[in-house]
Parts: C-alpha cells; sequence; structure tokens
C-alpha cells in the first residue's frame, strides 16, 4: 500500500462560458481565482483555477471553459459530485447565497452523520456543500464570504461507476481506508490526509456510462509533496499493471495520469511548485499566463479569449 498520496490536489471540469463559471466561482462561492491561463493542449481555450488564497492542493477547481461546448450526460464512470468543506451551522447562510444567486438544484440532506447541501453548477455541475466541525484549513474571505461561512477546501468527491471492485481496490492500494458503506456508497478516507480526504463510490449498474461534455469532470487529481514521491507512486502503480503517462510539466505542478478500473481518469499531482512561482500572491490570477510553448501566441489569444469580468 502506498502512503506518498496525501488526499486531493484538484478537480478539473469542463464548462462553456468562461464568464459565467469565473463569476459562479469567485462572486458566488467566494473562491479566489488563482491563475488565469490557456490548456497546454487547446490555446485557444482558457484554463481557469479557483481555491484558497494561494491555491493551496486540497482546495482548486480547475475548468477548461469551451465556448460552443455540448452540455455533459450524467452516468457512471465519471465524477458525480464535488464536495466543499464549510464550517458548521453555515448552510443556512449558504442556501439564502445560492438561492439568490439564482442557482438550481438545492437540496438538503445528511449522509455518515455529515448535513450536505446540494446544488448545481452553470452548466449542471454537480455540487455540494458538507459541514465539518473544526476544519482548521484557512480560508478565503476576499470575495465577500465571511470567514464563520467561507469554503475550507474540498471534503470529497463522489465516483459513479457500474461496479465498485476494481477502482475501490485502486483507492486502498493508494492509501484509502474504508470509512463506512450506508445506502449503497461506500466512503474511503486518507488517513493523515490534507483535509480533502474522502472518496465516496455511488454503484450504479443499471446506469449507462457519461458522456463527456459541459458540466463533466474532466479529471480528478490527488496530492503528493514531490517529484520524488510522484515518481513512486508512478513506479507502484505500472509495477501493479496500470498504464501511466510519463511526467508532465503543468507550469504550476507535475502531473502523471492514468485511466481507473471504473472509467474515471486519475492524476497524481505534485504540490510543488505551486501557483506564485510566477505570479506574486497578491496578484494570483489577475493577468494571463501562458506556458512557453504558447507565449508566441499572446497578441492573437488575447483578442480572442473571452474577457473574464465586465
Amino acid at each position: 500500500m502506498l502512503d506518498q498520496i496525501k488526499g486531493l490536489h484538484h478537480v478539473t471540469s469542463m464548462a462553456g462560458s468562461a464568464r459565467t463559471n469565473n463569476q459562479f466561482f469567485t462572486d458566488t462561492l467566494g473562491l479566489r481565482r488563482v491563475k488565469k491561463t490557456v490548456n497546454f493542449d487547446a490555446p485557444d481555450v482558457y484554463h481557469l483555477y479557483y481555491g484558497d488564497e494561494v491555491g493551496t492542493p486540497g482546495s482548486v477547481m480547475t475548468y477548461f471553459p469551451f465556448p460552443h461546448i455540448a452540455k455533459g450526460r450524467p452516468g457512471t464512470g465519471e465524477v458525480g459530485s464535488t464536495v466543499f468543506s464549510v464550517p458548521q451551522g453555515s448552510l443556512g447562510y449558504w442556501t439564502d447565497r445560492l438561492t439568490k444567486a439564482g442557482a438550481e438544484g438545492l437540496k438538503a440532506d445528511e449522509a455518515f452523520g455529515e448535513k450536505r447541501l446540494h446544488f448545481a453548477g452553470p452548466d449542471g455541475d454537480g455540487f455540494a456543500l458538507v459541514e465539518v466541525k473544526d476544519d482548521a484549513r484557512a480560508q478565503w474571505t476576499g470575495n465577500g464570504v465571511g470567514a464563520d461561512e467561507a469554503i475550507r477546501g474540498f471534503h470529497s468527491a463522489s465516483l459513479r461507476l457500474r461496479d465498485d471492485g476494481g477502482t475501490a481496490e485502486l483507492l486502498k492500494f493508494m492509501g484509502y481506508e474504508q470509512v463506512d458503506n450506508k445506502d449503497g456508497v461506500l466512503r474511503l478516507g486518507m488517513p493523515g490526509g490534507n483535509g480533502a480526504d474522502f472518496i465516496d463510490i455511488e454503484t450504479m449498474p443499471n446506469i449507462s456510462n457519461a458522456r463527456l461534455g459541459a458540466g463533466s469532470v474532466h479529471h480528478i487529481a490527488f496530492a503528493v509533496e514531490n517529484r520524488e514521491k510522484q515518481l513512486e507512486v508512478r513506479k507502484a502503480l505500472m509495477d501493479t499493471g496500470y498504464q501511466v503517462t510519463p511526467v508532465i510539466d503543468r507550469d504550476y505542478f507535475w502531473a502523471i495520469y492514468f485511466r481507473t478500473p471504473g472509467g474515471v481518469l486519475f492524476e497524481i499531482a505534485t504540490n510543488e511548485p505551486g501557483f506564485d512561482r510566477d505570479e506574486d500572491t497578491a496578484h494570483l490570477g489577475e493577468a494571463l499566463k501562458l506556458p512557453s510553448q504558447h507565449a508566441h501566441l499572446r497578441t492573437e489569444l488575447e483578442k480572442h479569449l473571452e474577457p473574464l469580468e465586465g
């Protein structure tokens, strides 16, 4: 069993309008945009990152907004819900805030002894807020959400699968332990993790496969401290039979990718070097930052990319 992985690093999804996406995560959810860059493989498309003040691993939601993308079709073989941690007693505030913002799909419930509020993002994305006692992670309050209500980072993510066996076995190999199994949901947790510690597996044997599109999670990333730990994980996964990509430099972290038995794309990402490698912390996410191979496209991209504000 591996001991290098320390919980979630980031979750990357697809969107339609970049401006709408930016407004929702900064104005409605109160997160900070910590990086404005472009897709490495499609530089005419933004890659937007939202999180806490510095984009701490375990807090970062990222998006590829394609202006004319079709809506995704929910199903199995994908991340169903991305769940954020909020302080105890704050769900009433969030219910009011999300209602005023016109968010759809609001539903309160309780699972594994935790109060939750489900809601949909602007492209139908599945989200929830969970009240967590004594989550000591730093919050970002720069966008008008108070310290007593602000998101602390991820709590968990749910995977929708036809069968949980292979993926549950993989997650246990990655260091997760079974916490509970209730109402058809298997909960796995990361002991000594970074706070973004849980993965829930929903088994849906009669549901068709998901179709990627706006509102779909593209991949889910798990955190390791550095490149040395990442290489240890890569070797162990390959020795177990997984087809793992070479290490890819993503400017703000190094990444490896592999496909799980249930069809979900997993990434292992380093905590280093972080989002302040090319911007001062006080100005994260303000300027358009381009990967070096796309720097020559700046003039055209600045004309083409949708303005995020205004």
